[in-house]
């Protein structure tokens, strides 16, 4: 399965942030929302870094609480391991695995055009098994 099928199932939407908001203004966005890393975007095309739960955390713990009223630029990670739409589920897990990285920006043509979690992967991996299952116990009940 390609990441192209998978945002088509989920869709291109895209939580992100302007790196000179606060770690609080992204801690209350990540609440709110429900997951676990921002993609940090002037504007909403281009990838500036990408803040994480995980960023805030190990922020928090070398700065302290202070951290709260730094802007988000200070904590994200500049480094965005991104993929693209042809990119194959199996491809994007080994990425994810490699560097230890949950959340992978997608980009076509250097525009950010979607996102895909640790969570998304695993699910269409079990789907993809499943469906292989299934053929397989028609394939046996048929023959």
């Amino acid at each position: 399965m390609q990441i192209s099928q998978l945002l088509r199932r989920k869709g291109p939407d895209v939580a992100t942030i302007d790196g000179a908001e606060s770690v609080r203004a992204a801690l209350g966005k990540l609440a709110e929302l429900g997951i676990g890393a921002l993609v940090v975007s002037a504007d909403g095309a281009r990838i500036d870094g990408i803040v994480s739960e995980r960023d805030v955390a190990r922020g928090l713990t070398e700065r302290g609480a202070g951290l709260l009223a730094d802007p988000v630029s200070s904590v994200m990670t500049a480094d965005v391991r991104t993929c693209g739409p042809d990119a194959s589920v199996h491809d994007l897990a080994q990425l994810m695995t490699d560097h230890r990285v949950r959340h992978v920006p997608v980009v076509r043509d250097g525009v950010l055009v979607g996102i895909v979690s640790i969570g998304d992967v695993v699910k269409a991996r079990l789907d993809e098994l499943e469906t292989e299952r299934a053929q397989l116990v028609d394939y046996i009940q048929t023959s």
